[in-house]
């Protein structure tokens, strides 16, 4: 997939807002989505804000850099891959009530044969 085209870029930014909702991405992949957010409004940049036209160009530096990282994660949300987590919804749930069942034994049916 080409990473460079505008279209791919402006895609995985978008499914940025469904791998945060996501309980089950790791969280260090979170604290840089959040880390790359913050530096958009921290006063501190790379290039001072004295040289404007330039000082833009840290942060889609840094966004990119971000981007390119994850771009295997986002490219599960973006390309619709990844499925809905139930695993918390029916967490500690009986999925099978009122349901009677016996186990049989095949080792001793095996055993008898030979």
């Amino acid at each position: 997939m080409n990473f460079w085209s505008i279209r791919v870029i402006l895609s995985r930014l978008k499914a940025i807002r469904f791998m945060m909702a996501d309980r089950t991405v790791p969280k260090g992949k979170k604290i840089l989505i959040l880390a790359g957010i913050a530096y958009l409004f921290l006063p501190f940049d790379l290039v001072p804000v004295l040289v404007f036209p330039l000082s833009l160009i840290d942060d889609v530096v840094v966004w990119l850099l971000i981007i390119w990282y994850l771009r295997k994660e986002l490219d599960v949300y973006w390309t619709g891959e990844k499925c809905r987590d139930l695993s918390r919804k029916y967490k500690n749930k009986s999925m099978v009530d009122d349901v009677e069942f016996e186990v049989e034994d095949d080792t001793k049916e095996e055993n008898e044969d030979a």
